[in-house]
């Protein structure tokens, strides 16, 4: 079974986790300094324990992440992207609550 907690990605196995997962992966893309990120992170948090086994949500810090974060277009932050079967499908800026994100997703 998948980890409800949101999964760390990096750049060093960002691509391989996208291109692998058979659910839909959510990406908080994110840094330790943004104030509405750190408003997010609980809410996220929620979302993955509600989405559990119907999606993977992962967390990138853009700071200690800058090749996934140039690549994917990263230009605010909080930024949400969708993922499935590697690719990206829809984007969203700013905080969401849980309940917002779980419908996001299944949208």
């Amino acid at each position: 079974m998948l980890p409800a907690a949101p999964v760390t990605l990096t750049d060093a196995n960002f691509e391989r986790f996208i291109a692998k997962s058979e659910l839909p992966v959510l990406v908080d893309f994110w840094a330790e300094w943004c104030g509405p990120c750190k408003m997010m992170a609980p809410q996220f948090a929620q979302a993955a324990i509600q989405l559990q086994g119907r999606a993977v949500l992962a967390k990138v810090d853009t700071d200690a992440n800058p090749q996934v974060s140039v690549r994917s277009r990263i230009r605010s932050i909080p930024t949400l992207a969708l993922y499935r079967g590697g690719q990206e499908v829809k984007r969203q800026s700013g905080v969401m609550p849980a309940q917002e994100l779980v419908r996001w997703v299944g949208a």
